[in-house]
């Protein structure tokens, strides 16, 4: 058994990745599913799709290397966060689409708590903010809008899950109701403090708790796949939600490292040791991963566009054909040339959190050219990961010493300087940039022995480049002070004129 397969069930695809014990990849497949937009606002899959999808992606990763099962230790899930399914236990079949953590439908319902004065106690137990982008609005609104169901779900005969315990459902046919506290810890139902669903959050959002799966560890076999999916019964031995996962593959095992994933947008967790704090600036505080019965935490801050500008570069301006050429783009000039591109296209997140924000180009010359934009767009994207990291450092008084990176613009070698340069320590990109696999494939082998400790975990860990700081200080501050003066101007911009995509519940 000299393999572990890692499930990466995405937003956008589902995707499998073989790993054998060094952390290499031997075998990977992908597959994306249909995006439903049944209203503006509203973002849906189909629960069906994910699961066969996932299925088939795990069963062509081992065939493109001549795997069976019996060449398994074990498997590890790792999944988009906050998306809700709810099906019934004795048929599997879902009540409704699942609801997408991109949704808002729910928004005018958040906002309804907010007035009741409701932030702090979510706050205080469940580390979040009010928002829709987290799973317990959502569940709310199917129970309240699908005929039947919240009766059904209060005689305990449908199941709520995060997609972690949709698939773990599946793979055992139907006989797990699980998820962990990584997942968990996204729902706006748990608490930190205690590590098990609360009450008092269950009574606020109306939530039956015989809807809610077990909470388990990250690490540790919670069964077996089914027999007839693979041939043989194979552990199930690791779960976490994405971003976490990523945390754990990329090693930040202790008390202050930390790691940003350049994505669509870019995700940042710092890992705060095994007492959750509270943020003063609203980064999130989640659960990292529980193992061996200990629970890590995490701050979390998010930015809403990262890799996004550099697609808006290509399809909405179209000064680019393809996204890997923004790079050499971005290098026709020496620098932006004073230009300073802030990508709120959907508002700022934290630690600025101004929804009416908008995207705001400044600094314009008739001498600006499209590399001075290009560089401006990948600079705007260092200036926010900047932004959340101080924050972060303020909450946790925690310095950072490195920041380790990971997603599809980690690959852009001069974004990572730039990086470097406004955080004044290294930037670490690894070998094996598919960290979110890779995470869940060692939360999975820990759990089975494929490996021993955390010791050996890391040895396997490689870093492919570090960049070092190279400008000064003070130019430093001085860029930083223009961006924030962009800021202002991008700030506040759109009309107040309320959500007309949120959905209110009453």
């Amino acid at each position: 058994m000299s393999f572990i397969l890692a499930l990466d069930q995405g937003t956008t695809s589902s995707r499998a990745i073989v790993f054998d014990h060094a952390g290499a990849i031997r075998g990977a497949s992908q597959q994306e599913f249909a995006q439903q937009f049944p209203r503006a606002g509203w973002v849906e899959h189909d629960p069906r799709e994910i699961w066969l999808t996932q299925l088939a992606v795990a069963r062509d990763a081992l065939a493109q290397v001549g795997l069976a099962a019996a060449d398994l230790a074990g498997i590890g899930i790792t999944n988009q966060r906050e998306t809700v399914v709810l099906w019934d236990r004795s048929t599997g079949e879902p009540v409704y689409n699942a609801i997408v953590w991109q949704d808002r439908r729910t928004a005018a319902f958040c906002d309804e708590l907010k007035r009741a004065g409701h932030e702090d106690l979510i706050r205080q137990k469940a580390g979040l903010v009010i928002d829709a982008y987290f799973s317990a609005s959502k569940l709310r609104w199917i129970l309240d809008h699908v005929p039947g169901v919240r009766e059904r779900a209060s005689r305990g005969k449908l199941a709520f899950g995060t997609i972690d315990s949709w698939l773990l459902w599946n793979l055992t046919g139907g006989s797990l109701h699980a998820t962990d506290p990584s997942n968990a810890s996204r729902t706006m139902l748990f608490n930190l403090e205690t590590g098990s669903w609360d009450d008092d959050l269950l009574r606020l959002l109306d939530v039956p708790r015989e809807v809610l799966p077990e909470v388990r560890s990250s690490s540790e076999v919670y069964g077996a796949t089914h027999r007839d999916l693979f041939g043989k019964e194979v552990p199930i031995a690791g779960i976490a939600g994405d971003q976490q996962s990523a945390l754990f593959g990329q090693n930040c095992f202790s008390r202050g490292l930390a790691k940003n994933t350049y994505g669509t947008g870019c995700f940042l967790l710092m890992n705060i040791g095994e007492r959750p704090m509270a943020s003063r600036h609203r980064l999130l505080t989640t659960v990292a991963w529980r193992r061996q019965g200990r629970t890590d935490y995490a701050l979390e801050g998010s930015v809403f566009i990262g890799g996004a500008v550099v697609q808006w570069l290509r399809d909405g301006l179209g000064i680019i054909k393809n996204s890997t050429e923004i790079e050499a783009l971005a290098e026709s000039v020496p620098d932006s040339g004073g230009v300073y591109l802030v990508p709120a296209f959907a508002g700022l997140g934290a630690p600025h959190w101004d929804q009416y924000a908008r995207g705001t180009i400044t600094g314009l010359t008739r001498g600006t050219t499209a590399g001075h934009i290009a560089r401006a767009a990948l600079e705007g994207i260092a200036f926010q990961v900047a932004d959340v990291l101080e924050v972060m450092k303020q909450d946790s008084g925690i310095e950072l010493n490195e920041l380790r990176v990971d997603g599809g613009a980690s690959a852009n070698n001069l974004l990572m300087q730039f990086q470097a340069d406004l955080l004044g320590v290294p930037v670490v990109r690894p070998k094996v940039v598919e960290t979110t696999a890779l995470g869940a494939a060692y939360l999975a082998g820990l759990a089975v022995g494929f490996w021993k400790d955390l010791a050996e975990v890391h040895a396997a860990w490689q870093a492919d480049r570090t960049f070092a700081p190279q400008r000064s200080a003070d130019e430093v501050a001085y860029r930083r002070g223009r961006w924030r003066e962009a800021l202002k101007r991008a700030g506040d911009w759109e009309e107040r004129v309320g959500d007309e995509a949120g959905q209110s519940l009453h």
